[in-house]
This record gives C-alpha cells, sequence and structure tokens, in this order.
C-alpha cells in the first residue's frame, strides 16, 4: 500500500489531494514555492518542503527539485494534481525510473494522447467520430490554406501542444487564415516550446461536453457521466455542470457518446482518471476533440452526482487495486453546478486582482460545497492562475442547483480583491443559462448584451 503521497501542486486542487490522503490513512509531502509558505496545503499537510523561487520555472515546474524532494522525504508515489507537470510525460517516466508511482496514466499515454494529432488518429481508428481536419502537423502555409479550403471555412488552428485556449485561432478565409497560422505557431512556440499547428473545421456554436472515465490496470474502464462545459471566455472554462443540460432528453446520446469515451480510453491503453472531450452540434453530432490524462478542475461536479471520490480512486487505481464497481452500479443522483471563483475583476476585462484578502466567508448549507485555499488574511501571489476556489453546488433537479448556486454565491464574501463572483450571479439569473441554452458562443454573447458594471 503507498505510504506516503508528494503532491506536485499547489491551491485548491494540493489541499484536496491533503484531504484524500488524509481520509485513506496515507501521509502526504507538500512542496512549495517561496510565494506559498502561507497557502493551507502548506499548513495541513504532514510535511512540507520548500522547492524553490515564487516563479513556476523555479519550482513548479522543477522535476528535478521534486524528484529530490521526493527522494530525500522517501514518498512512494507523486500526485501531479492538474496543470504544471500533471500532462508532461518526462516528468511521468522520470517517476517510472526512480520506482516512484506516478499518480496517473503511464508516460506513454500521456505522450499519445497529448499530441493532438496522435490522439485524434488513435480514436478514430477505434471508430470514435472526430472532427474532419489535417492527419497530423501542417508542414507549410500554402499546403495549409489548400487544406483549409477543402475542409470548409471557419476553420480552427490548434497547437499540438496545446491546452488552456494558447496556440489556437479561428480564420473565416484565406487572408484571415495567413495571419492566424502564424500567430497561433508563435504562441504555441513560447508557450510549450513547439510551434506546430493542426487544423480542424471550427464547427459554429456546439456546446463542449466531457465525460469522465476510469481505468485500472487489470482492463476494466468505465465512465461515470458527462460534464458540461460550453461556458467558457477565450478557451477557459467558468462554469461546469453535471449532467449536460442538452443531454438530459436525449439519453440515446448520452449512451452513445458514453461508449465512445471508453473505446477512447482502451485505444490509448490508458490507467486512472481521464476525461474524453467532445464537441456537439446542434444536431446532436459528436467529435472527438482531446482527451486530459489527470484530473479536471470540474471534477467535484462528477463526485456530487455520483457520490465517487475521484482523487481517492486515483490513488486505488495507482496502487494496483481493481476498480470496486462496474458501468451497471454507477448511478447520477442529482443535479450539480461549480462556479470557478477567480481572483479577476470581470468589469475590467477580466484584469487579475492578486493582494490580500482582508475579509473571507464562504457559503455554506445543504447542497453547498466550496474547495478552495483562501481565507482571511491569505496573500495571493501574482505568480500563478487567478483561480482561488470552486463553488459546487447540488440539488435534486438543475431549477433547484441554480437557485442554490445563486443563494450561495450571494453569501460568499471575499474582501480586499476582486473576483468573480458578482459575474456568475448574473450568469445565475440569465434566461438563457437558466433554461440550459449556452453553446460555446454564449459568454460572448452574455458579455455583450450585459454592463459591465454589473460584475462591481
Amino acid at each position: 500500500m503507498i505510504q506516503k503521497i508528494l503532491i506536485a501542486n499547489r491551491g485548491e486542487i494540493a489541499l484536496r489531494i491533503v484531504r484524500a490522503c488524509r481520509e485513506l490513512g496515507i501521509k502526504s509531502l507538500a512542496v512549495y514555492s517561496e510565494a506559498d509558505v502561507q497557502s493551507l496545503h502548506v499548513q495541513l499537510a504532514d510535511e512540507a518542503i520548500c522547492i524553490g523561487g515564487p516563479k513556476s520555472a523555479d519550482s513548479y515546474l522543477r522535476a528535478d527539485r521534486i524528484i529530490a524532494a521526493a527522494e530525500i522525504a522517501d514518498v512512494d508515489a507523486i500526485h501531479p494534481g492538474f496543470g504544471f507537470l500533471s500532462e508532461n510525460a518526462e516528468f511521468a517516466e522520470q517517476c517510472e525510473s526512480c520506482n516512484i508511482k506516478f499518480i496517473g496514466p503511464p508516460s506513454a499515454a500521456i505522450r499519445n494522447m497529448g499530441d493532438k494529432a496522435v490522439a485524434k488518429e488513435t480514436v478514430k481508428k477505434a471508430g470514435v467520430p472526430v472532427v474532419p481536419g489535417s492527419d497530423g502537423p501542417v508542414s507549410n502555409e500554402d499546403d495549409a490554406v489548400k487544406l483549409a479550403r477543402e475542409i470548409g471555412y471557419p476553420v480552427i488552428i490548434k497547437a499540438v501542444a496545446g491546452g488552456g485556449g494558447r496556440g489556437m485561432r479561428v480564420a473565416h478565409n484565406d487572408i484571415s487564415f495567413a495571419k492566424e497560422l502564424r500567430v497561433a505557431s508563435n504562441e504555441a512556440e513560447k508557450a510549450f516550446g513547439n510551434g506546430e499547428v493542426y487544423i480542424e473545421k471550427f464547427v459554429e456554436n456546439p456546446r463542449h461536453i466531457e465525460f469522465q472515465v476510469l481505468a485500472d490496470s487489470h482492463g476494466n474502464v468505465v465512465h461515470l457521466g458527462e460534464r458540461d462545459c460550453s461556458i467558457q471566455r477565450r478557451h477557459q472554462k467558468l462554469i461546469e455542470e453535471a449532467p449536460s443540460p442538452f443531454l438530459i432528453t436525449r439519453p440515446e446520446l448520452r449512451e452513445a457518446m458514453g461508449a465512445a469515451a471508453i473505446k477512447a480510453t482502451e485505444a490509448a491503453d490508458y490507467e486512472n482518471a481521464g476525461t474524453v472531450e467532445f464537441l456537439v452540434d446542434s444536431k446532436g453530432d459528436f467529435y472527438f476533440i482531446e482527451m486530459n490524462t489527470r484530473i479536471q478542475v470540474e471534477h467535484p461536479v462528477t463526485e456530487e452526482v455520483t457520490g465517487i471520490d475521484l482523487i481517492k480512486q486515483q490513488i486505488l487505481i495507482a496502487n494496483g487495486e481493481k476498480l470496486a464497481f462496474r458501468q451497471e452500479d454507477i448511478t447520477f443522483n442529482c443535479h450539480a453546478i461549480e462556479c470557478r471563483i477567480n481572483a479577476e475583476d470581470p468589469a475590467r476585462n477580466f484584469t487579475p486582482s492578486p493582494g490580500t484578502i482582508g475579509l473571507y466567508y464562504s457559503p455554506g448549507g445543504h447542497g453547498v460545497r466550496v474547495d478552495s485555499h483562501a481565507y482571511s488574511g491569505y496573500q495571493i501571489p501574482p505568480y500563478y492562475d487567478s483561480m482561488i476556489g470552486k463553488l459546487i453546488c447540488y440539488g435534486k433537479t438543475r431549477e433547484i442547483a441554480v437557485q442554490r448556486t445563486y443563494r450561495a454565491l450571494s453569501e460568499y464574501l471575499i474582501r480586499g480583491i476582486k473576483t468573480t463572483i458578482p459575474l456568475h450571479k448574473a450568469i445565475m439569473q440569465d434566461p438563457v443559462f437558466k433554461e440550459g441554452k449556452a453553446t460555446t458562443a454564449y459568454m460572448e454573447d452574455f458579455l455583450n448584451r450585459t454592463p459591465s458594471d454589473m460584475f462591481d
């Protein structure tokens, strides 16, 4: 049995893993940067080691320092959380070579599914529908323009090694395509050290629906239903919910997408937790877009709907245990919504708002969960992602979940910095959202028709 886990992350996800370890009777080791000495995960873990300066490049992205901390503290396993090194195949290989369990998929699966072109070809061979596009990275601008014409505009240009909306551009004609191709490639080179891009048909106004999967080392694979992640700004998710309001009245489509998610997982020789992501058009046609080889920010909505602790499952799978349930055992008992609480000012184009929190009061009551590392007096550093917490609310129906989310947001008090709480409150009262009709085009439309002073 795993006895001690190093958590190679920070913030609310690190705290979430500390709590799962404690419930399993496993000791936890927090690693942290100089900027995170006050963070709750550092204070609540059994042990803590500083691994460098405040910038990610000097700490959380330093695989050598993390491995050194693991060896010094004699840990059995490393949980990478999300972001940072969580989808870094080389880091997973280093763990494997040091006989440290990497709590995630094998390095080969990370590498194959992390390469968008390889992932697309892998699942396509397994019979999973994919968005029409290039078979791999485009080699030169002239060939890329010809291919874009064949696919038919609009097209989307994506970084092969991309994620989080970086290295991603939409083009509507030959002129804009040439420009956006260069911009996407440059962004990809700066963000990922790899400027290769590929091209896909741009599915206009789709829904972004993903399926949570679990796979053990004994060949068992299940999905835990879907999450609707359509509410995004610049390809960054803001609100997620389970189940998808689009699939609630389409059980046949849900079944087909779940089966496709399992096919994709099996085709990747996958193990541990992962997410298979799809675009779904208004007709109900769905297309694979990528597989995230890690735990997702939005995993709590799946936990509340199914009653299954995904972090614990990750640890148990890494320990070599079989899944304790089959597909037919999984039930969906409620509706859950997650709002990402970011230290940003939505009234001023989402400008980051680092600083010291004066007053912090999180909401509670029946059907309310808050995952956060923030507290009164906590100083939010300017070096990392702006998310300071997640509000998860659930109820028997979607209507109850929406009402409860609005109530909880109204109770959430954070003073001293700007946050996205007012934005989420406005969305919860918006008729389009309340009717479950939001697509990936929702946020642009919502912001255009909503006065910014509503977010102050």
